[in-house]
């Protein structure tokens, strides 16, 4: 999910580490690929067998005559510089030959450029954030969680698991000296911002700066909500990322710690000023706060625009529906499948805690470019 701030969904957080479709979810929520490279895209669309003859007419999606067309032209123009589709490219110029367009323009591009094909089975919809968190330059007895870099002896190839020997797993890496540790933070922030993947730091002097994904030691993702309730330390309606984060503050020391073991995943980062701007995408393209989402991108092309039709949350206090345009701009490890989407909700506290009640059925479209009458 993710250059920007990486869900696994945040990836992620809609539940603290359930599976979803086949897919673990950190508490839900997922983790995209923050900070990781760009994915090649291919210059064809793909093909999966989501069912493609399932075309509707735009009328008949719930809610796509209430929504604001013109800002998912905005984020669908912003994903443009990420586009590797030669159809989506020729929607983007007719988009950008729009100029400045009002809501009804808006509305007739989607409808005159696009076909709306229903992906057939539901699936699941999660969201992601990127969190801000306060650091320090030195650890103290609270704020003793060092923030790594990507260690000299961790290689690409190690990283990609082809060594054919396995990096240390979480617990280990964690026994380990950080003297060259780019910031302290509170274990429990550490371990959220390693789900989502990235993250904005804020240092006592009020310096701030982006923390950005570099690397994981190339174990599996573990999801942790589970064996929480197993365990009975979180009830499962409680099992949001807001619940699992304040179980893990309230526990801190040897309880905490081992949950958070439980996910031998570990990630490394750098730092990098903070502009004030969300992250980027897979692609590169800056991501759009509710209009931009993770996919899983061997079903999907970058800049792909996306109908979800969202409802029946599983969490407390979570929006009973998600209906709007949405554009695929980014990746995750605990997005696959193609009725899979994870949706970025923007910085801080305020999105973190709606990403964290994110877990909702969801029914999507995707739409497929057409060529227009007169072009």
């Amino acid at each position: 999910m993710p250059h920007h701030v990486a869900r696994i969904s945040a990836a992620l957080f809609a539940g603290l580490c359930l599976a979803a479709c086949g897919t673990s979810h950190p508490f839900y929520a997922p983790e995209t690929n923050r900070g990781a490279p760009p994915v090649p895209r291919r210059l064809t669309a793909p093909q999966p067998s989501i069912g493609e003859r399932a075309t509707v007419a735009f009328a008949q999606l719930e809610g796509w005559g209430q929504d604001d067309h013109v800002a998912a032209l905005r984020a669908f123009l912003n994903a443009c510089a990420a586009a590797r589709n030669a159809d989506l490219a020729v929607a983007c110029g007719r988009a950008e030959a729009l100029g400045v367009a009002d809501e009804s323009r808006a509305r007739r591009f989607f409808e005159t450029n696009f076909r709306a094909v229903r992906v057939a089975e539901p699936g699941l919809l999660t969201a992601y954030f990127t969190p801000i968190y306060d650091a320090r330059t030195k650890p103290d007895t609270v704020f003793r969680a060092p923030v790594r870099p990507m260690p000299a002896d961790l290689s690409s190839r190690d990283w990609a698991g082809q060594s054919g020997a396995a990096y240390p797993d979480r617990a280990a890496i964690e026994e380990r000296p950080a003297p060259d540790a780019l910031a302290w933070m509170r274990p429990e922030d550490l371990f959220f911002m390693q789900i989502q993947g990235s993250g904005v730091l804020v240092f006592e002097d009020g310096a701030r700066a982006k923390a950005v994904f570099a690397g994981t030691n190339g174990a599996p993702f573990v999801a942790v909500a589970r064996p929480m309730i197993r365990q009975g330390l979180i009830a499962p309606e409680r099992a949001s990322g807001d619940g699992i984060r304040h179980w893990l503050a309230d526990s801190r020391g040897e309880a905490a710690d081992a949950v958070m073991r439980l996910d031998p995943r570990y990630v490394f980062f750098r730092l990098a000023p903070d502009d004030g701007q969300d992250p980027a995408g897979a692609g590169g393209a800056p991501l759009v706060p509710g209009r931009s989402a993770a996919v899983d991108l061997s079903q999907y092309s970058l800049g792909e625009p996306l109908w979800i039709d969202a409802v029946a949350p599983t969490l407390s206090g979570a929006f009973p529906t998600y209906r709007r345009l949405v554009v695929a701009m980014d990746a995750g490890g605990a997005i696959r499948g193609a009725a899979r989407a994870d949706l970025y909700l923007g910085r801080g506290a305020s999105a973190g805690s709606q990403a964290g009640r994110v877990r909702h059925t969801l029914h999507l479209w995707r739409l497929v470019p057409v060529a227009p009458a007169g072009w």
